[in-house]
């Protein structure tokens, strides 16, 4: 990917998660009155917007609620690797807490590392980290056997 205009925007709300995924930990906001998880990240909290939100790590872990194979690559940067797939993984923590992400074979493998045939909603799955500058390390996922 060379266009970083595609790389997600730090600021000082989401900038928590950033540094979770650079330090290889899954991140997510919680209310600290009603204990429910927020993503993505908010500048106020949904349930108590009185409390601020409080960053809580997670196990990185979960499902595979819905996936996807774009066609055509609707980026540019991303037309060398289509097809490719992207997953939206249900956390174990809390079920309606969704992730976008893309599935790969294993650490450091491409975003097409795996058939679009061979990935079903259900599969369980857990996060790994793939570093693509000094800011952004993003989160992707293999599956959990």
């Amino acid at each position: 990917m060379t266009d970083t205009t595609l790389l997600p925007h730090i600021d000082e709300v989401n900038q928590p998660f950033w540094q979770g995924c650079r330090e290889g930990i899954l991140r997510v906001q919680q209310c600290p009155t009603t204990g429910r998880m927020i993503f993505p990240p908010r500048p106020v909290n949904p349930w108590s917007p009185r409390d601020k939100a409080e960053w809580q790590d997670v196990c990185g872990r979960g499902i595979i609620w819905s996936v996807i194979e774009p066609h055509p690559p609707l980026m540019l940067d991303f037309a060398e690797l289509a097809p490719y797939n992207a997953i939206i993984v249900e956390l174990e923590e809390d079920a309606s807490i969704r992730m976008v992400g893309n599935l790969v074979s294993k650490p450091g493998a491409a975003i097409n590392s795996i058939p679009y045939d061979d990935i079903h909603i259900g599969t369980p799955v857990r996060v790994i980290f793939e570093k693509i500058n000094s800011e952004i390390t993003l989160p992707r996922w293999v599956r959990d056997s």
